[in-house]
């Protein structure tokens, strides 16, 4: 079995930053890509940023300049730095990955979730 385990959602005024953590533990041969989604009230799950296995990002438009996403390949972990953060950020954000758990074998997982919510 594998999991996904997401920290560091929180309250946050306009203007200001949160990071997210997502940590992978399990029976993991090795992770392909990694990245964050995040779903708003009533709006569907939209992709936020990914990280492939060795290099280059990719960010939604909204959220380009704002967010960066990096990962720690040693400790199978992603980090998702949001800055200048706006109300329309607030959402359920959560980890996605492509974990391979033999050489052959390959899940997409996903973790419980976190919370962002952006006001004054």
């Amino acid at each position: 079995q594998v999991q996904l385990v997401e920290s560091g959602g929180g309250l946050v005024q306009p203007g200001g930053s949160l990071r997210l953590s997502c940590a992978a533990s399990g029976s993991i041969f090795s992770i392909n890509t990694m990245g964050w989604y995040r779903q708003a009230p009533g709006k569907e799950r939209e992709l936020v940023a990914t990280s492939p296995s060795r290099s280059g990002s990719n960010y939604a438009d909204s959220v380009k300049g704002r967010f960066t996403i990096s990962r720690d390949f040693g400790k199978n972990m992603v980090y998702l730095q949001m800055n200048s953060l706006k109300p329309e950020d607030t959402a359920v954000y959560y980890c996605n990955a492509e974990i391979a758990t033999t050489r052959y074998k390959y899940l997409e997982v996903w973790g419980q979730g976190t919370l962002v919510t952006v006001s004054s």
